[in-house]
């Protein structure tokens, strides 16, 4: 495996995150893929290019020993880039079955124990600019009821990538994140689903009544951040750290 070409990419099992392991293994990057359902991690596996040289590694972010033994257990030298794309959607209510700490607790804790776990094999690299996305959301920037911790937790990744990005600027770590609208994936549409039964209408009315506020009227597509998220961590990619870039179809302009 590849010491200076190495990628992390975690969430790789399903959606967006299965989309950016497709695309970069089109680009002769190595692939650690993190998950926490093996199965879909070796049906991602199985969709890459040269897949016998990807490492699959299944653990639970929320605990930062879970990553470091695995990382260790990789055998791997150093990171070129970090995908931190590793999450958890749904609706949270302040009750005694709250949600709140689950997803807080992966979405946020859990990617600043990956980044930290990642850090001393970025640093080790050898490429002159390393690089660490953050996968966000546009809740980062809006408000939506009972999405209390999902928002909150995404809000708090845009924290993360602007002091990551001070912080790491001295060892050439270029810290990004982005910000997607709705993307055409399973989490998107449960979503959907939750929409269409609190408002007793069909989902497809869901879906129209959600594009409304969407300038171009549609979903983007995964493969679509895939590619962005090629061009970030690609070496042409040398002078955009600790900003918040949106990819939303025109549903907000900040």
């Amino acid at each position: 495996m590849s010491t200076t070409k190495t990628v992390l990419v975690t969430g790789a099992g399903s959606g967006i995150g299965r989309a950016i392991a497709q695309r970069l293994s089109r680009n002769d990057y190595s692939l650690i893929l993190l998950g926490r359902n093996l199965d879909k991690l070796e049906t991602t596996k199985k969709t890459l290019e040269r897949s016998e040289e990807h490492l699959l590694i299944s653990c639970d972010i929320r605990q930062a020993q879970e990553i470091s033994k695995a990382l260790q257990k990789s055998k791997i030298e150093s990171l070129y880039a970090l995908i931190a794309n590793a999450g958890v959607g749904g609706e949270n209510n302040y009750s005694s079955n709250d949600r709140w700490r689950e997803i807080i607790d992966i979405n946020l804790t859990g990617t600043y124990n990956t980044i930290h776990e990642s850090l001393p094999y970025l640093k080790k690299s050898g490429a002159p600019y390393k690089k660490i996305v953050i996968l966000s959301s546009i809740l980062a920037r809006l408000g939506v009821p009972g999405y209390s911790a999902y928002c909150a937790s995404k809000a708090g990744l845009l924290g993360l990538t602007r002091s990551l990005a001070v912080e790491l600027a001295q060892d050439k770590i270029l810290v990004n994140a982005l910000c997607p609208g709705w993307v055409d994936t399973a989490m998107a549409h449960e979503g959907l689903q939750s929409f269409s039964e609190a408002l007793k209408i069909s989902k497809e009315e869901a879906f129209q009544l959600a594009m409304k506020d969407v300038l171009l009227g549609r979903m983007s597509q995964p493969d679509e951040i895939a590619e962005f998220t090629a061009f970030l961590i690609s070496d042409a990619q040398t002078s955009i750290t600790g900003q918040t870039l949106d990819i939303n179809n025109g549903a907000m302009m900040p």
